[in-house]
């Protein structure tokens, strides 16, 4: 495809094309925006009943110890991300974020604690970045290793578990966080019951070499339908979930994003391990002390959407600023207009009246409490 000849492809990119996908570049790599079907269809679907993204581009990351003790690799984690990963059982994963020195958020991640390694899934625009920092960071403890020959992908939605289910009847065992090692279609893989869209799903770790038999037999159920960027933006978006580089980045802190439930009792003031993270001053000290500004949700008006980067406020004329909208979209399965952003303390509260300044025009959104579809993990 002229013009994107240089991005990575993942090991579904021919399954993609025979699909009938439209790609795009993203992260680096050429992936899926949308398949025949349409985002619409493909929102709905997952809502419904299953759908299966490839998530391969984002980086599979294993801490090893080196001495041979878990505990020593978590400790050593636990410099790095606000979170507590000691306290992290085997066969559990957990949402966690690097920070740096300012408190602002360098990515935001998931650890599973696979017995006698930490395992790491990290955002595709910042593996690179991050792999650096955890060797840098952890080289001295711990070996570090990328994964390569592994790809990703997820399976979500109600019908997740029963599709699932025909492969490996172990899985309605699981819970929402769950790790768990199993066999689909003979191929060992990694499953975790977690994803990015609200649903209840999988997110299932496969070798390379198998990766687009066991993704095609997947298809082949009839609840399963592909889904691309496209749908996966807007459910997530339903779902109030951040993305990094819109809703989170480095000048966003935990607490800001309201985030600050990834970070447990234990590392927060007066914990058995409080602080010992970068920017853990400020971070703590917001926990009593507050912030400026603060993410919440916003519902616009009328039928036009918001999009991010849109500046709000408190007036219909624009003399006084609010804050500024960091995703918005059509939301399919609340059929209409939804946002998120960070505005000002003194608007936080929902219900708050303000104005997104859209191609000139003030239009009326509502401060609007997350998520605006019912999350149906399986706890």
């Amino acid at each position: 495809m002229e013009g994107i000849s240089h991005l990575k492809h993942t090991p579904l990119h021919a399954l993609h094309l025979s699909l009938g996908a439209r790609m795009v570049p993203f992260a680096g790599y050429e992936m899926p925006v949308q398949y025949l079907e349409g985002v619409l269809k493909e929102h709905l679907h997952t809502r419904a009943a299953a759908g299966l993204f490839d998530v391969s581009h984002m980086g599979q990351i294993i801490i090893r110890p080196k001495s041979g003790r878990i505990e020593d690799a978590a400790l050593a984690l636990e410099k790095l991300v606000p979170v507590d990963v000691l306290g992290l059982a085997e066969g559990r994963q957990r949402y966690g974020l690097f920070t740096n020195a300012e408190g602002g958020i360098l990515d935001d991640l998931m650890i599973t604690n696979r017995r006698d390694h930490l395992f790491l899934v990290v955002n595709a625009a910042c593996k690179d970045a991050d792999f650096e920092h955890l060797k840098n960071g952890l080289g001295g403890t711990c070996e570090v290793t990328m994964l390569d020959d592994r790809a990703l992908i997820a399976l979500q939605g109600p019908r997740a578990e029963p599709v699932l289910c025909e492969l490996w009847a172990d899985v309605a065992g699981m819970r929402f966080m769950d790790v768990a090692e199993a066999d689909l279609h003979d191929v060992a893989c990694i499953i975790s019951r977690s994803g990015y869209t609200g649903e209840d799903g999988f997110e299932i770790s496969i070798p390379v070499g198998s990766a687009a038999d066991v993704t095609q037999r997947l298809l082949e159920h009839p609840d399963v339908m592909p889904v691309g960027l496209g749908a996966r933006d807007s459910l997530r978006l339903e779902a109030g979930l951040c993305l990094y580089g819109n809703d989170i980045d480095t000048g966003t802190t935990p607490v800001e994003a309201a985030l600050e439930w990834a970070i447990q009792k234990s590392r927060r003031a007066g914990g058995e391990r409080a602080g010992g993270f970068p920017g853990a001053d400020r971070i703590l000290a917001e926990f009593t002390d507050g912030t400026s500004r603060r993410r919440v949700g916003l519902r616009p008006d009328g039928r036009a959407p918001v999009r991010g980067g849109a500046k709000l406020f408190v007036d219909a004329e624009g003399k006084a600023p609010a804050g500024a909208v960091t995703s918005g979209g059509f939301g399919p399965s609340v059929d209409g207009p939804i946002a998120m952003g960070y505005v000002d303390a003194a608007h936080t509260e929902n219900g708050t009246k303000l104005f997104a300044e859209v191609r000139g025009k003030y239009l009326p959104v509502t401060v609007s409490a997350l998520p605006f579809v019912k999350q149906t993990y399986k706890r």
